[in-house]
């Protein structure tokens, strides 16, 4: 049976692969382009249908990026969404002007749920039309201020006369709003009306189709080279290695440094799966480099620089081992797509540069680099990794930064400190298990701040180091909110860290959402 599959024309957004993401939720494949494929390559795929993307730029502004005009009449239906609504609108005859009220976050929109299939599924306030009111995420400053001909509009704001429209006999459809964020409350709705009623789309994908596509990805690309894989022992770099196993066997070597930074005893962990006794076709070797790092890391405060040298260090040591081993033809690392966007991508802006992304050196010493999980989520890559027949305490291991314990530490790292924070981080997870907790929370982690304050401890004054819990609720790592944990559990877990871990006198909670910080704490 032929693959479904909707392609994704990026046009600069930063959610083009989160469309991906919810398209994928659907059980239906999706893929994500740059709208500049080439129409022959484009129809080649045989997509079901099309989703043009959002964008920071304006339709009539001058080299902003244009579709095709070809593309309109493959037959194909197609989804534009913000940017991709507005370039709709002007590519078909209609007009685009900037708007006289800028709308940006949650907005209620009025939709046409009685008449349109985009919509007919969405809940919420009815109106005495038969419209339905609902919240969506809203991010624009230019408006659709005419439909093109054969359209008509199926949702509006007070502000915004055309937040929705369509041409239902060509398939042809707009969505001012982004559908794909957790924010519109009725979003997945309306992608999977498009998908599923419009397109026509079985929804009989799931990712093991993926797991398998990947596989033989691989093995093809790789061919009969050798393959060095960065293993840090997260579930991103654990089924990035898996995945290369399974393809190419003991032609991969797995390199698991020890820089030092590690969660208290993370590194015999990973050598007891990963190395010659556990139960994967692989290479492994382990770099005890801890004072390497610790070296370079010297006096160094600031957070980017700090993943930039680490991230750096990674890939030196790696060339020092693929000259041991012999020749090495491809570098595999388990980048994500969260650490993708944050670190920049197109026209975002960075946010941090993840060590499997922005803290490449110019010059390494491979091929090319291999990154099999780049445009999933973590929830996908669990997902992915259970298929592959990980066990289930890897695949859910809580999320670890490449840079690891160097961003947890505020200011300046240290032996003394990284064994502070270690101590600390698994009193937390201890607790945190214990109580029942460890699947609820998509994130949790102790860091260290550059706070010392006063204390007592017995009859004597101290002067100690605060510690910083952390604990979000997030289904996709782009968007978190800050866990509201139980205070029997951080009573506990304070009273322990103050009185078990050396050079701590307080313990703080961080309740903070993404945005406005990241989930890190650094």
């Amino acid at each position: 049976m032929e693959r479904e599959m909707i392609i994704v024309l990026d046009f600069g957004g930063q959610y083009n692969q989160l469309i991906a993401r919810r398209v994928r939720e659907c059980n239906v494949y999706c893929e994500v382009h740059p709208y500049t494929i080439p129409l022959e390559e484009l129809k080649a795929k045989n997509p079901k249908g099309i989703i043009f993307t959002g964008g920071p730029n304006s339709v009539y502004g001058e080299n902003s990026p244009q579709c095709n005009p070809e593309v309109y009449k493959l037959g194909i239906p197609i989804l534009g969404l913000c940017y991709g609504a507005q370039l709709l609108a002007h590519q078909l005859g209609g007009k685009v002007e900037t708007a006289p009220v800028s709308e940006y976050g949650s907005t209620e929109v009025e939709l046409a749920a009685g008449t349109s299939v985009l919509f007919k599924d969405c809940a919420g306030e009815q109106t005495a039309s038969g419209n339905v009111k609902s919240i969506f995420w809203m991010s624009h400053t230019d408006y659709i201020s005419e439909v093109p001909e054969g359209f008509v509009v199926t949702g509006f704001t007070p502000v915004c006369p055309v937040a929705a429209m369509e041409n239902a006999e060509k398939k042809f459809y707009a969505c001012q709003f982004h559908p794909e964020v957790v924010h519109s409350r009725e979003g997945i709705k309306v992608l999977a009306a498009f998908v599923k009623d419009v397109c026509g789309c079985r929804g009989d994908w799931k990712m093991d189709a993926f797991v398998e596509t990947k596989i033989e990805e691989i093995r093809e690309k790789v061919g009969s080279g050798r393959v060095l894989c960065a293993l840090s022992g997260g579930v991103d770099s654990s089924v990035a290695a898996v995945l290369l196993s399974k393809a190419v066997g003991k032609q991969l070597t797995c390199v698991f440094v020890d820089h030092g930074l590690l969660r208290k005893d993370e590194g015999d962990e990973v050598e007891a799966v990963f190395g010659p006794d556990g139960p994967y076709d692989l290479n492994f070797i382990r770099v005890n480099a801890q004072q390497r790092f610790y070296d370079k890391l010297e006096g160094v405060e600031d957070p980017e620089r700090k993943r930039k040298i680490i991230g750096e260090e990674f890939i030196r040591v790696f060339e020092e081992e693929a000259k041991k081993i012999g020749a090495v033809d491809f570098l595999v690392q388990g980048t994500i797509y969260p650490d993708v966007i944050e670190s920049g991508l197109g026209t975002s802006a960075v946010i941090k540069s993840h060590h499997n992304v922005g803290g490449l050196p110019d010059h390494v010493d491979f091929k090319e680099i291999i990154e099999p999980l780049r445009m999933l989520f973590k929830d996908e890559v669990r997902k992915a990794g259970l298929e592959l027949g990980i066990p289930e305490h890897l695949v859910f291991r809580q999320p670890f930064p490449g840079p690891g314990l160097g961003i947890r530490i505020i200011g300046a790292v240290t032996p003394e400190k990284v064994k502070i924070v270690q101590e600390a981080d698994a009193i937390y997870r201890e607790e945190v298990k214990n109580f029942g907790l460890d699947r609820e929370i998509n994130q949790y982690f102790a860091a260290l701040s550059n706070m010392r304050s006063v204390g007592v401890m017995g009859d004597f004054r101290t002067y100690d180091y605060a510690i910083v819990l952390r604990a979000v609720l997030t289904s996709d790592f782009m968007t978190a909110e800050a866990a509201h944990l139980p205070w029997e559990l951080l009573d506990k877990v304070t009273t322990r860290i103050v009185n078990e871990v050396k050079g701590v006198s307080r313990v703080l909670y961080d309740c903070t959402q993404k945005p406005p910080a990241t989930v890190e704490f650094e």
